[in-house]
């Protein structure tokens, strides 16, 4: 039986897989740079943010499973915010 939290991060996965293909095909329909440019500055945006929930949900299994100690979850999670903030740098 599949951990709760994997099927999560998974189907969040499939879900932001389908918005970069939507997006890219948007982009080609437009036809027009600044309406690329523009879906791609959206896709900036949703990129992270879906790093950070598809990450907070593989921390909450992780704590749900009792499978790390708290002091490592915290550590896992600082990490995950110092990629966020690198990556708008």
């Amino acid at each position: 039986m599949r951990d709760s939290a994997v099927t999560g991060m998974a189907a969040l996965r499939y879900l932001s897989a389908t918005v970069e293909l939507l997006a890219a095909t948007l982009m080609l329909r437009s036809g027009r740079v600044g309406t690329a440019v523009s879906i791609n500055a959206v896709l900036g945006l949703f990129g992270p943010t879906m790093f950070v929930v598809v990450s907070a949900v593989g921390i909450w299994g992780l704590a749900q499973g009792n499978q790390v100690h708290w002091a490592r979850l915290a550590l896992i999670f600082t990490g995950v915010l110092m990629v966020v903030y690198g990556s708008t740098r």
